[in-house]
């Protein structure tokens, strides 16, 4: 238990660095994720429509997922230096593969008699992907953003190794120092910033299945 209090001793002493990290790892992880959102949907959406697309999208992204991100990251770096875009590249890479392919599992596996159904009843092709297939793909879709959150919350530390700062920026001291105290004052947020992600969204999904 020494090692939590001297975390907690370190913490307190620290209290505006730490306060300051944990904004920059927000930043670290609230950036990327929006970008993979506003991009990996609307992609995921057209794979599921196109087998040429599933086919380059599923595949290309695929692929980027052995990438180790502390390897993006590093590849970055020559065209924008030691800064925040390098990390938000990185990290972007990260985020959008479990959202574009949750997403085009999500529509794909839609019963196509549901759609026929829809369009039966006179809707448009609009609103029956307002009203039957986007509420109908959700709890998938969600499943995907909980998985890249969970990811980009834990990644953002890589952040740390060329300046971007985070609560990375303290595991990065702990190491260099030989001191597990200061390792935790950065893990230990990380770790809970997960399992809040995790727990939330798990909350957020369950809501949105639709009732047996």
């Amino acid at each position: 238990m020494d090692i939590f209090a001297q975390a907690y001793a370190y913490a307190a002493s620290n209290w505006t660095e730490l306060i300051t990290a944990l904004r920059q790892h927000l930043v670290l992880v609230l950036v990327p994720l929006a970008i993979g959102l506003l991009v990996g949907l609307p992609l995921g959406l057209w794979s599921a429509r196109s087998r040429l697309a599933s086919m380059v999208l599923i595949n290309g992204f695929n692929a980027l997922r052995v990438i180790p991100s502390l390897a993006v990251l590093f590849l970055a770096i020559p065209y924008f230096g030691l800064s925040f875009q390098s990390a938000a590249i990185a990290l972007t890479l990260l985020v959008m593969p479990p959202i574009l392919i949750n997403t085009d599992v999500a529509f794909r596996t839609i019963d196509p008699m549901t759609r026929e159904a829809a369009f039966g009843m006179g809707m448009s092709p609009g609103q029956v992907l307002r009203q039957v297939e986007i509420p109908l793909a959700l709890p998938v879709v969600i499943a995907g953003v909980k998985i890249a959150l969970v990811e980009v919350i834990a990644s953002a530390t890589l952040a740390a190794f060329i300046g971007a700062g985070g609560l990375g920026s303290f595991i990065v001291r702990g190491f260099s120092l030989y001191d597990n105290a200061i390792l935790l004052v950065g893990a230990i947020p990380v770790a809970l910033l997960a399992l809040l992600a995790e727990v939330s969204l798990n909350a957020v999904q369950r809501s949105l299945q639709p009732p047996r």
